[in-house]
């Protein structure tokens, strides 16, 4: 990894090097929530002043660009006896993330290792991972996120460069060649000794700032031992089972397929589409039988997956901390909440 200093008004001189053959994909304002404050969204931009890169947290993640909800897999065409099939990966061109903080830079981590690094990778997940560039930059810990607790706060990997604010300029962590040859078309100096000191301190300040953490020593085992407790019952009461926890979360990534065939029979269409565990009819088969048919039971395995299976597989939680699915849930349920009443613990 190298280091690099760049003046805060070059950044939009980066950003024009960036559009000159990419989608720039950025945060911006989209919004006001009812009591005022900014809302944030990733949406495709052409102009660097439309973003906000001190924004707060999207409230929803840049995944909808390389995991939309809804995408076309294959369609089929018959005509006669003669019939094609064509498979479309849906990326025309390379895109940008201008932007993404370490959370969701990690997330995209957690999603390599199932759907590029597993047995059967994702081709369409791929064409897209594998055409992103990625601008990190850091952010400042909100009230609900408790991205420290879970090792995400920072991020080592998956990006190009991350951007730390040092007041008049950025410290900037370089980790490709693409984006080393970018940052050599630009005023870039070498970081002085004040800037190392200024960024650990930077750092030490943005660390004092968490105000929620999640105890997960040894969270997998007490999971084994409370997988029968009461407690799972008492969430499931109070779950919704409306989805919402997984549509704004950076690691879920269950999905079914629909296939659906013209009246006609000269086309078809095999579609992908998003789906949560925590949906009623997440776990039905053929014949109506359903494995998980109530709440709490469905509420139960979301944690499992998250806190216990992916541990178990990758060594690691598939939960970040950005603490989107409780700021979102209609139902005022949060992951330290959960976690704190399995533990035996008062939130």
């Amino acid at each position: 990894m190298l280091f690099r200093v760049l003046r805060k008004e070059a950044v939009a001189d980066l950003f024009g090097l960036l559009a000159e053959s990419n989608r720039m994909v950025a945060p911006v304002q989209s919004g006001l929530d009812c009591l005022g404050s900014p809302l944030y969204a990733f949406k495709e931009v052409t102009d660097y002043y439309e973003i906000s890169l001190t924004y707060t947290t999207t409230k929803i993640p840049a995944k909808k660009f390389f995991m939309p909800f809804r995408e076309t897999m294959a369609t089929f065409i018959v005509a006669g006896k003669d019939w094609t099939k064509k498979i479309d990966l849906n990326i025309d061109r390379p895109f940008v993330v201008f932007g993404m903080h370490a959370c969701d830079i990690n997330a995209l981590n957690k999603l390599d290792k199932v759907l590029l690094g597993n047995f059967y990778p994702m081709p369409y997940y791929a064409a897209k991972r594998k055409n992103m560039f990625i601008v990190g930059i850091d952010c400042v810990p909100q009230p609900y996120c408790f991205c420290r607790s879970m090792g995400a706060d920072t991020a080592l990997h998956g990006f190009d460069i991350f951007l730390t604010d040092l007041g008049d300029h950025y410290f900037v962590e370089i980790l490709s060649d693409a984006a080393f040859n970018f940052l050599r078309q630009l005023s870039v100096s070498e970081p002085a000794e004040s800037d190392h000191a200024l960024y650990v301190k930077t750092v030490s300040a943005k660390n004092n700032k968490f105000s929620v953490r999640v105890d997960t020593t040894d969270l997998t085992k007490i999971l084994d031992m409370e997988f029968q407790s009461e407690v799972w019952e008492k969430w499931g009461k109070q779950c919704l089972s409306c989805g919402t926890c997984a549509n704004v979360c950076p690691t879920c990534y269950c999905y079914g397929v629909d296939e659906s065939v013209g009246l006609d029979l000269s086309r078809a269409t095999k579609t992908k589409l998003l789906y949560s565990c925590n949906l009623i009819d997440f776990a039905e088969i053929a014949g109506g039988h359903n494995f998980r048919p109530e709440s709490h039971s469905r509420l139960k395995y979301r944690y499992y997956h998250k806190h216990r299976g992916f541990v178990e597989a990758y060594e690691e939680a598939l939960c970040v901390g950005c603490g989107r699915c409780g700021e979102a849930c209609l139902a005022g349920i949060t992951v330290p909440e959960v976690i704190a009443s399995v533990r035996d613990q008062e939130s």
